[in-house]
């Protein structure tokens, strides 16, 4: 199972080439989730200019679309989006 998040990574590395993914003790998989949940959340972005999770997901989703990765890569990419989108929301009820 490692090695196939090894490559997921990879690849999403070269959607976001200059995304610092913190790597410290962590798995692959570690790593890729919480990427993508950064990106979600949008903590990459100043307060003031951050867009809601849905905005970004959307745009994320589009960019893994439109992306040079293989196709069965982009799948992946767009499922463990969809994962992460559904225990933040998850998360939301939870505090109601």
């Amino acid at each position: 199972m490692s090695v196939y998040f090894d490559s997921l990574l990879a690849e999403y590395r070269t959607i976001w080439n200059n995304r610092a993914l913190e790597a410290i003790g962590k798995n692959s998989e570690e790593i890729l989730m919480e990427a993508i949940k950064r990106e979600l959340l949008d903590e990459n972005s100043h307060p003031r200019i951050r867009k809601n999770r849905y905005e970004k997901y959307y745009t994320a989703v589009k960019r893994v679309v439109n992306s040079k990765i293989s196709q069965e890569a982009k799948l992946q990419l767009i499922e463990a989006h969809n994962q992460i989108m559904e225990e933040l929301n998850e998360d939301d009820k939870g505090r109601v």
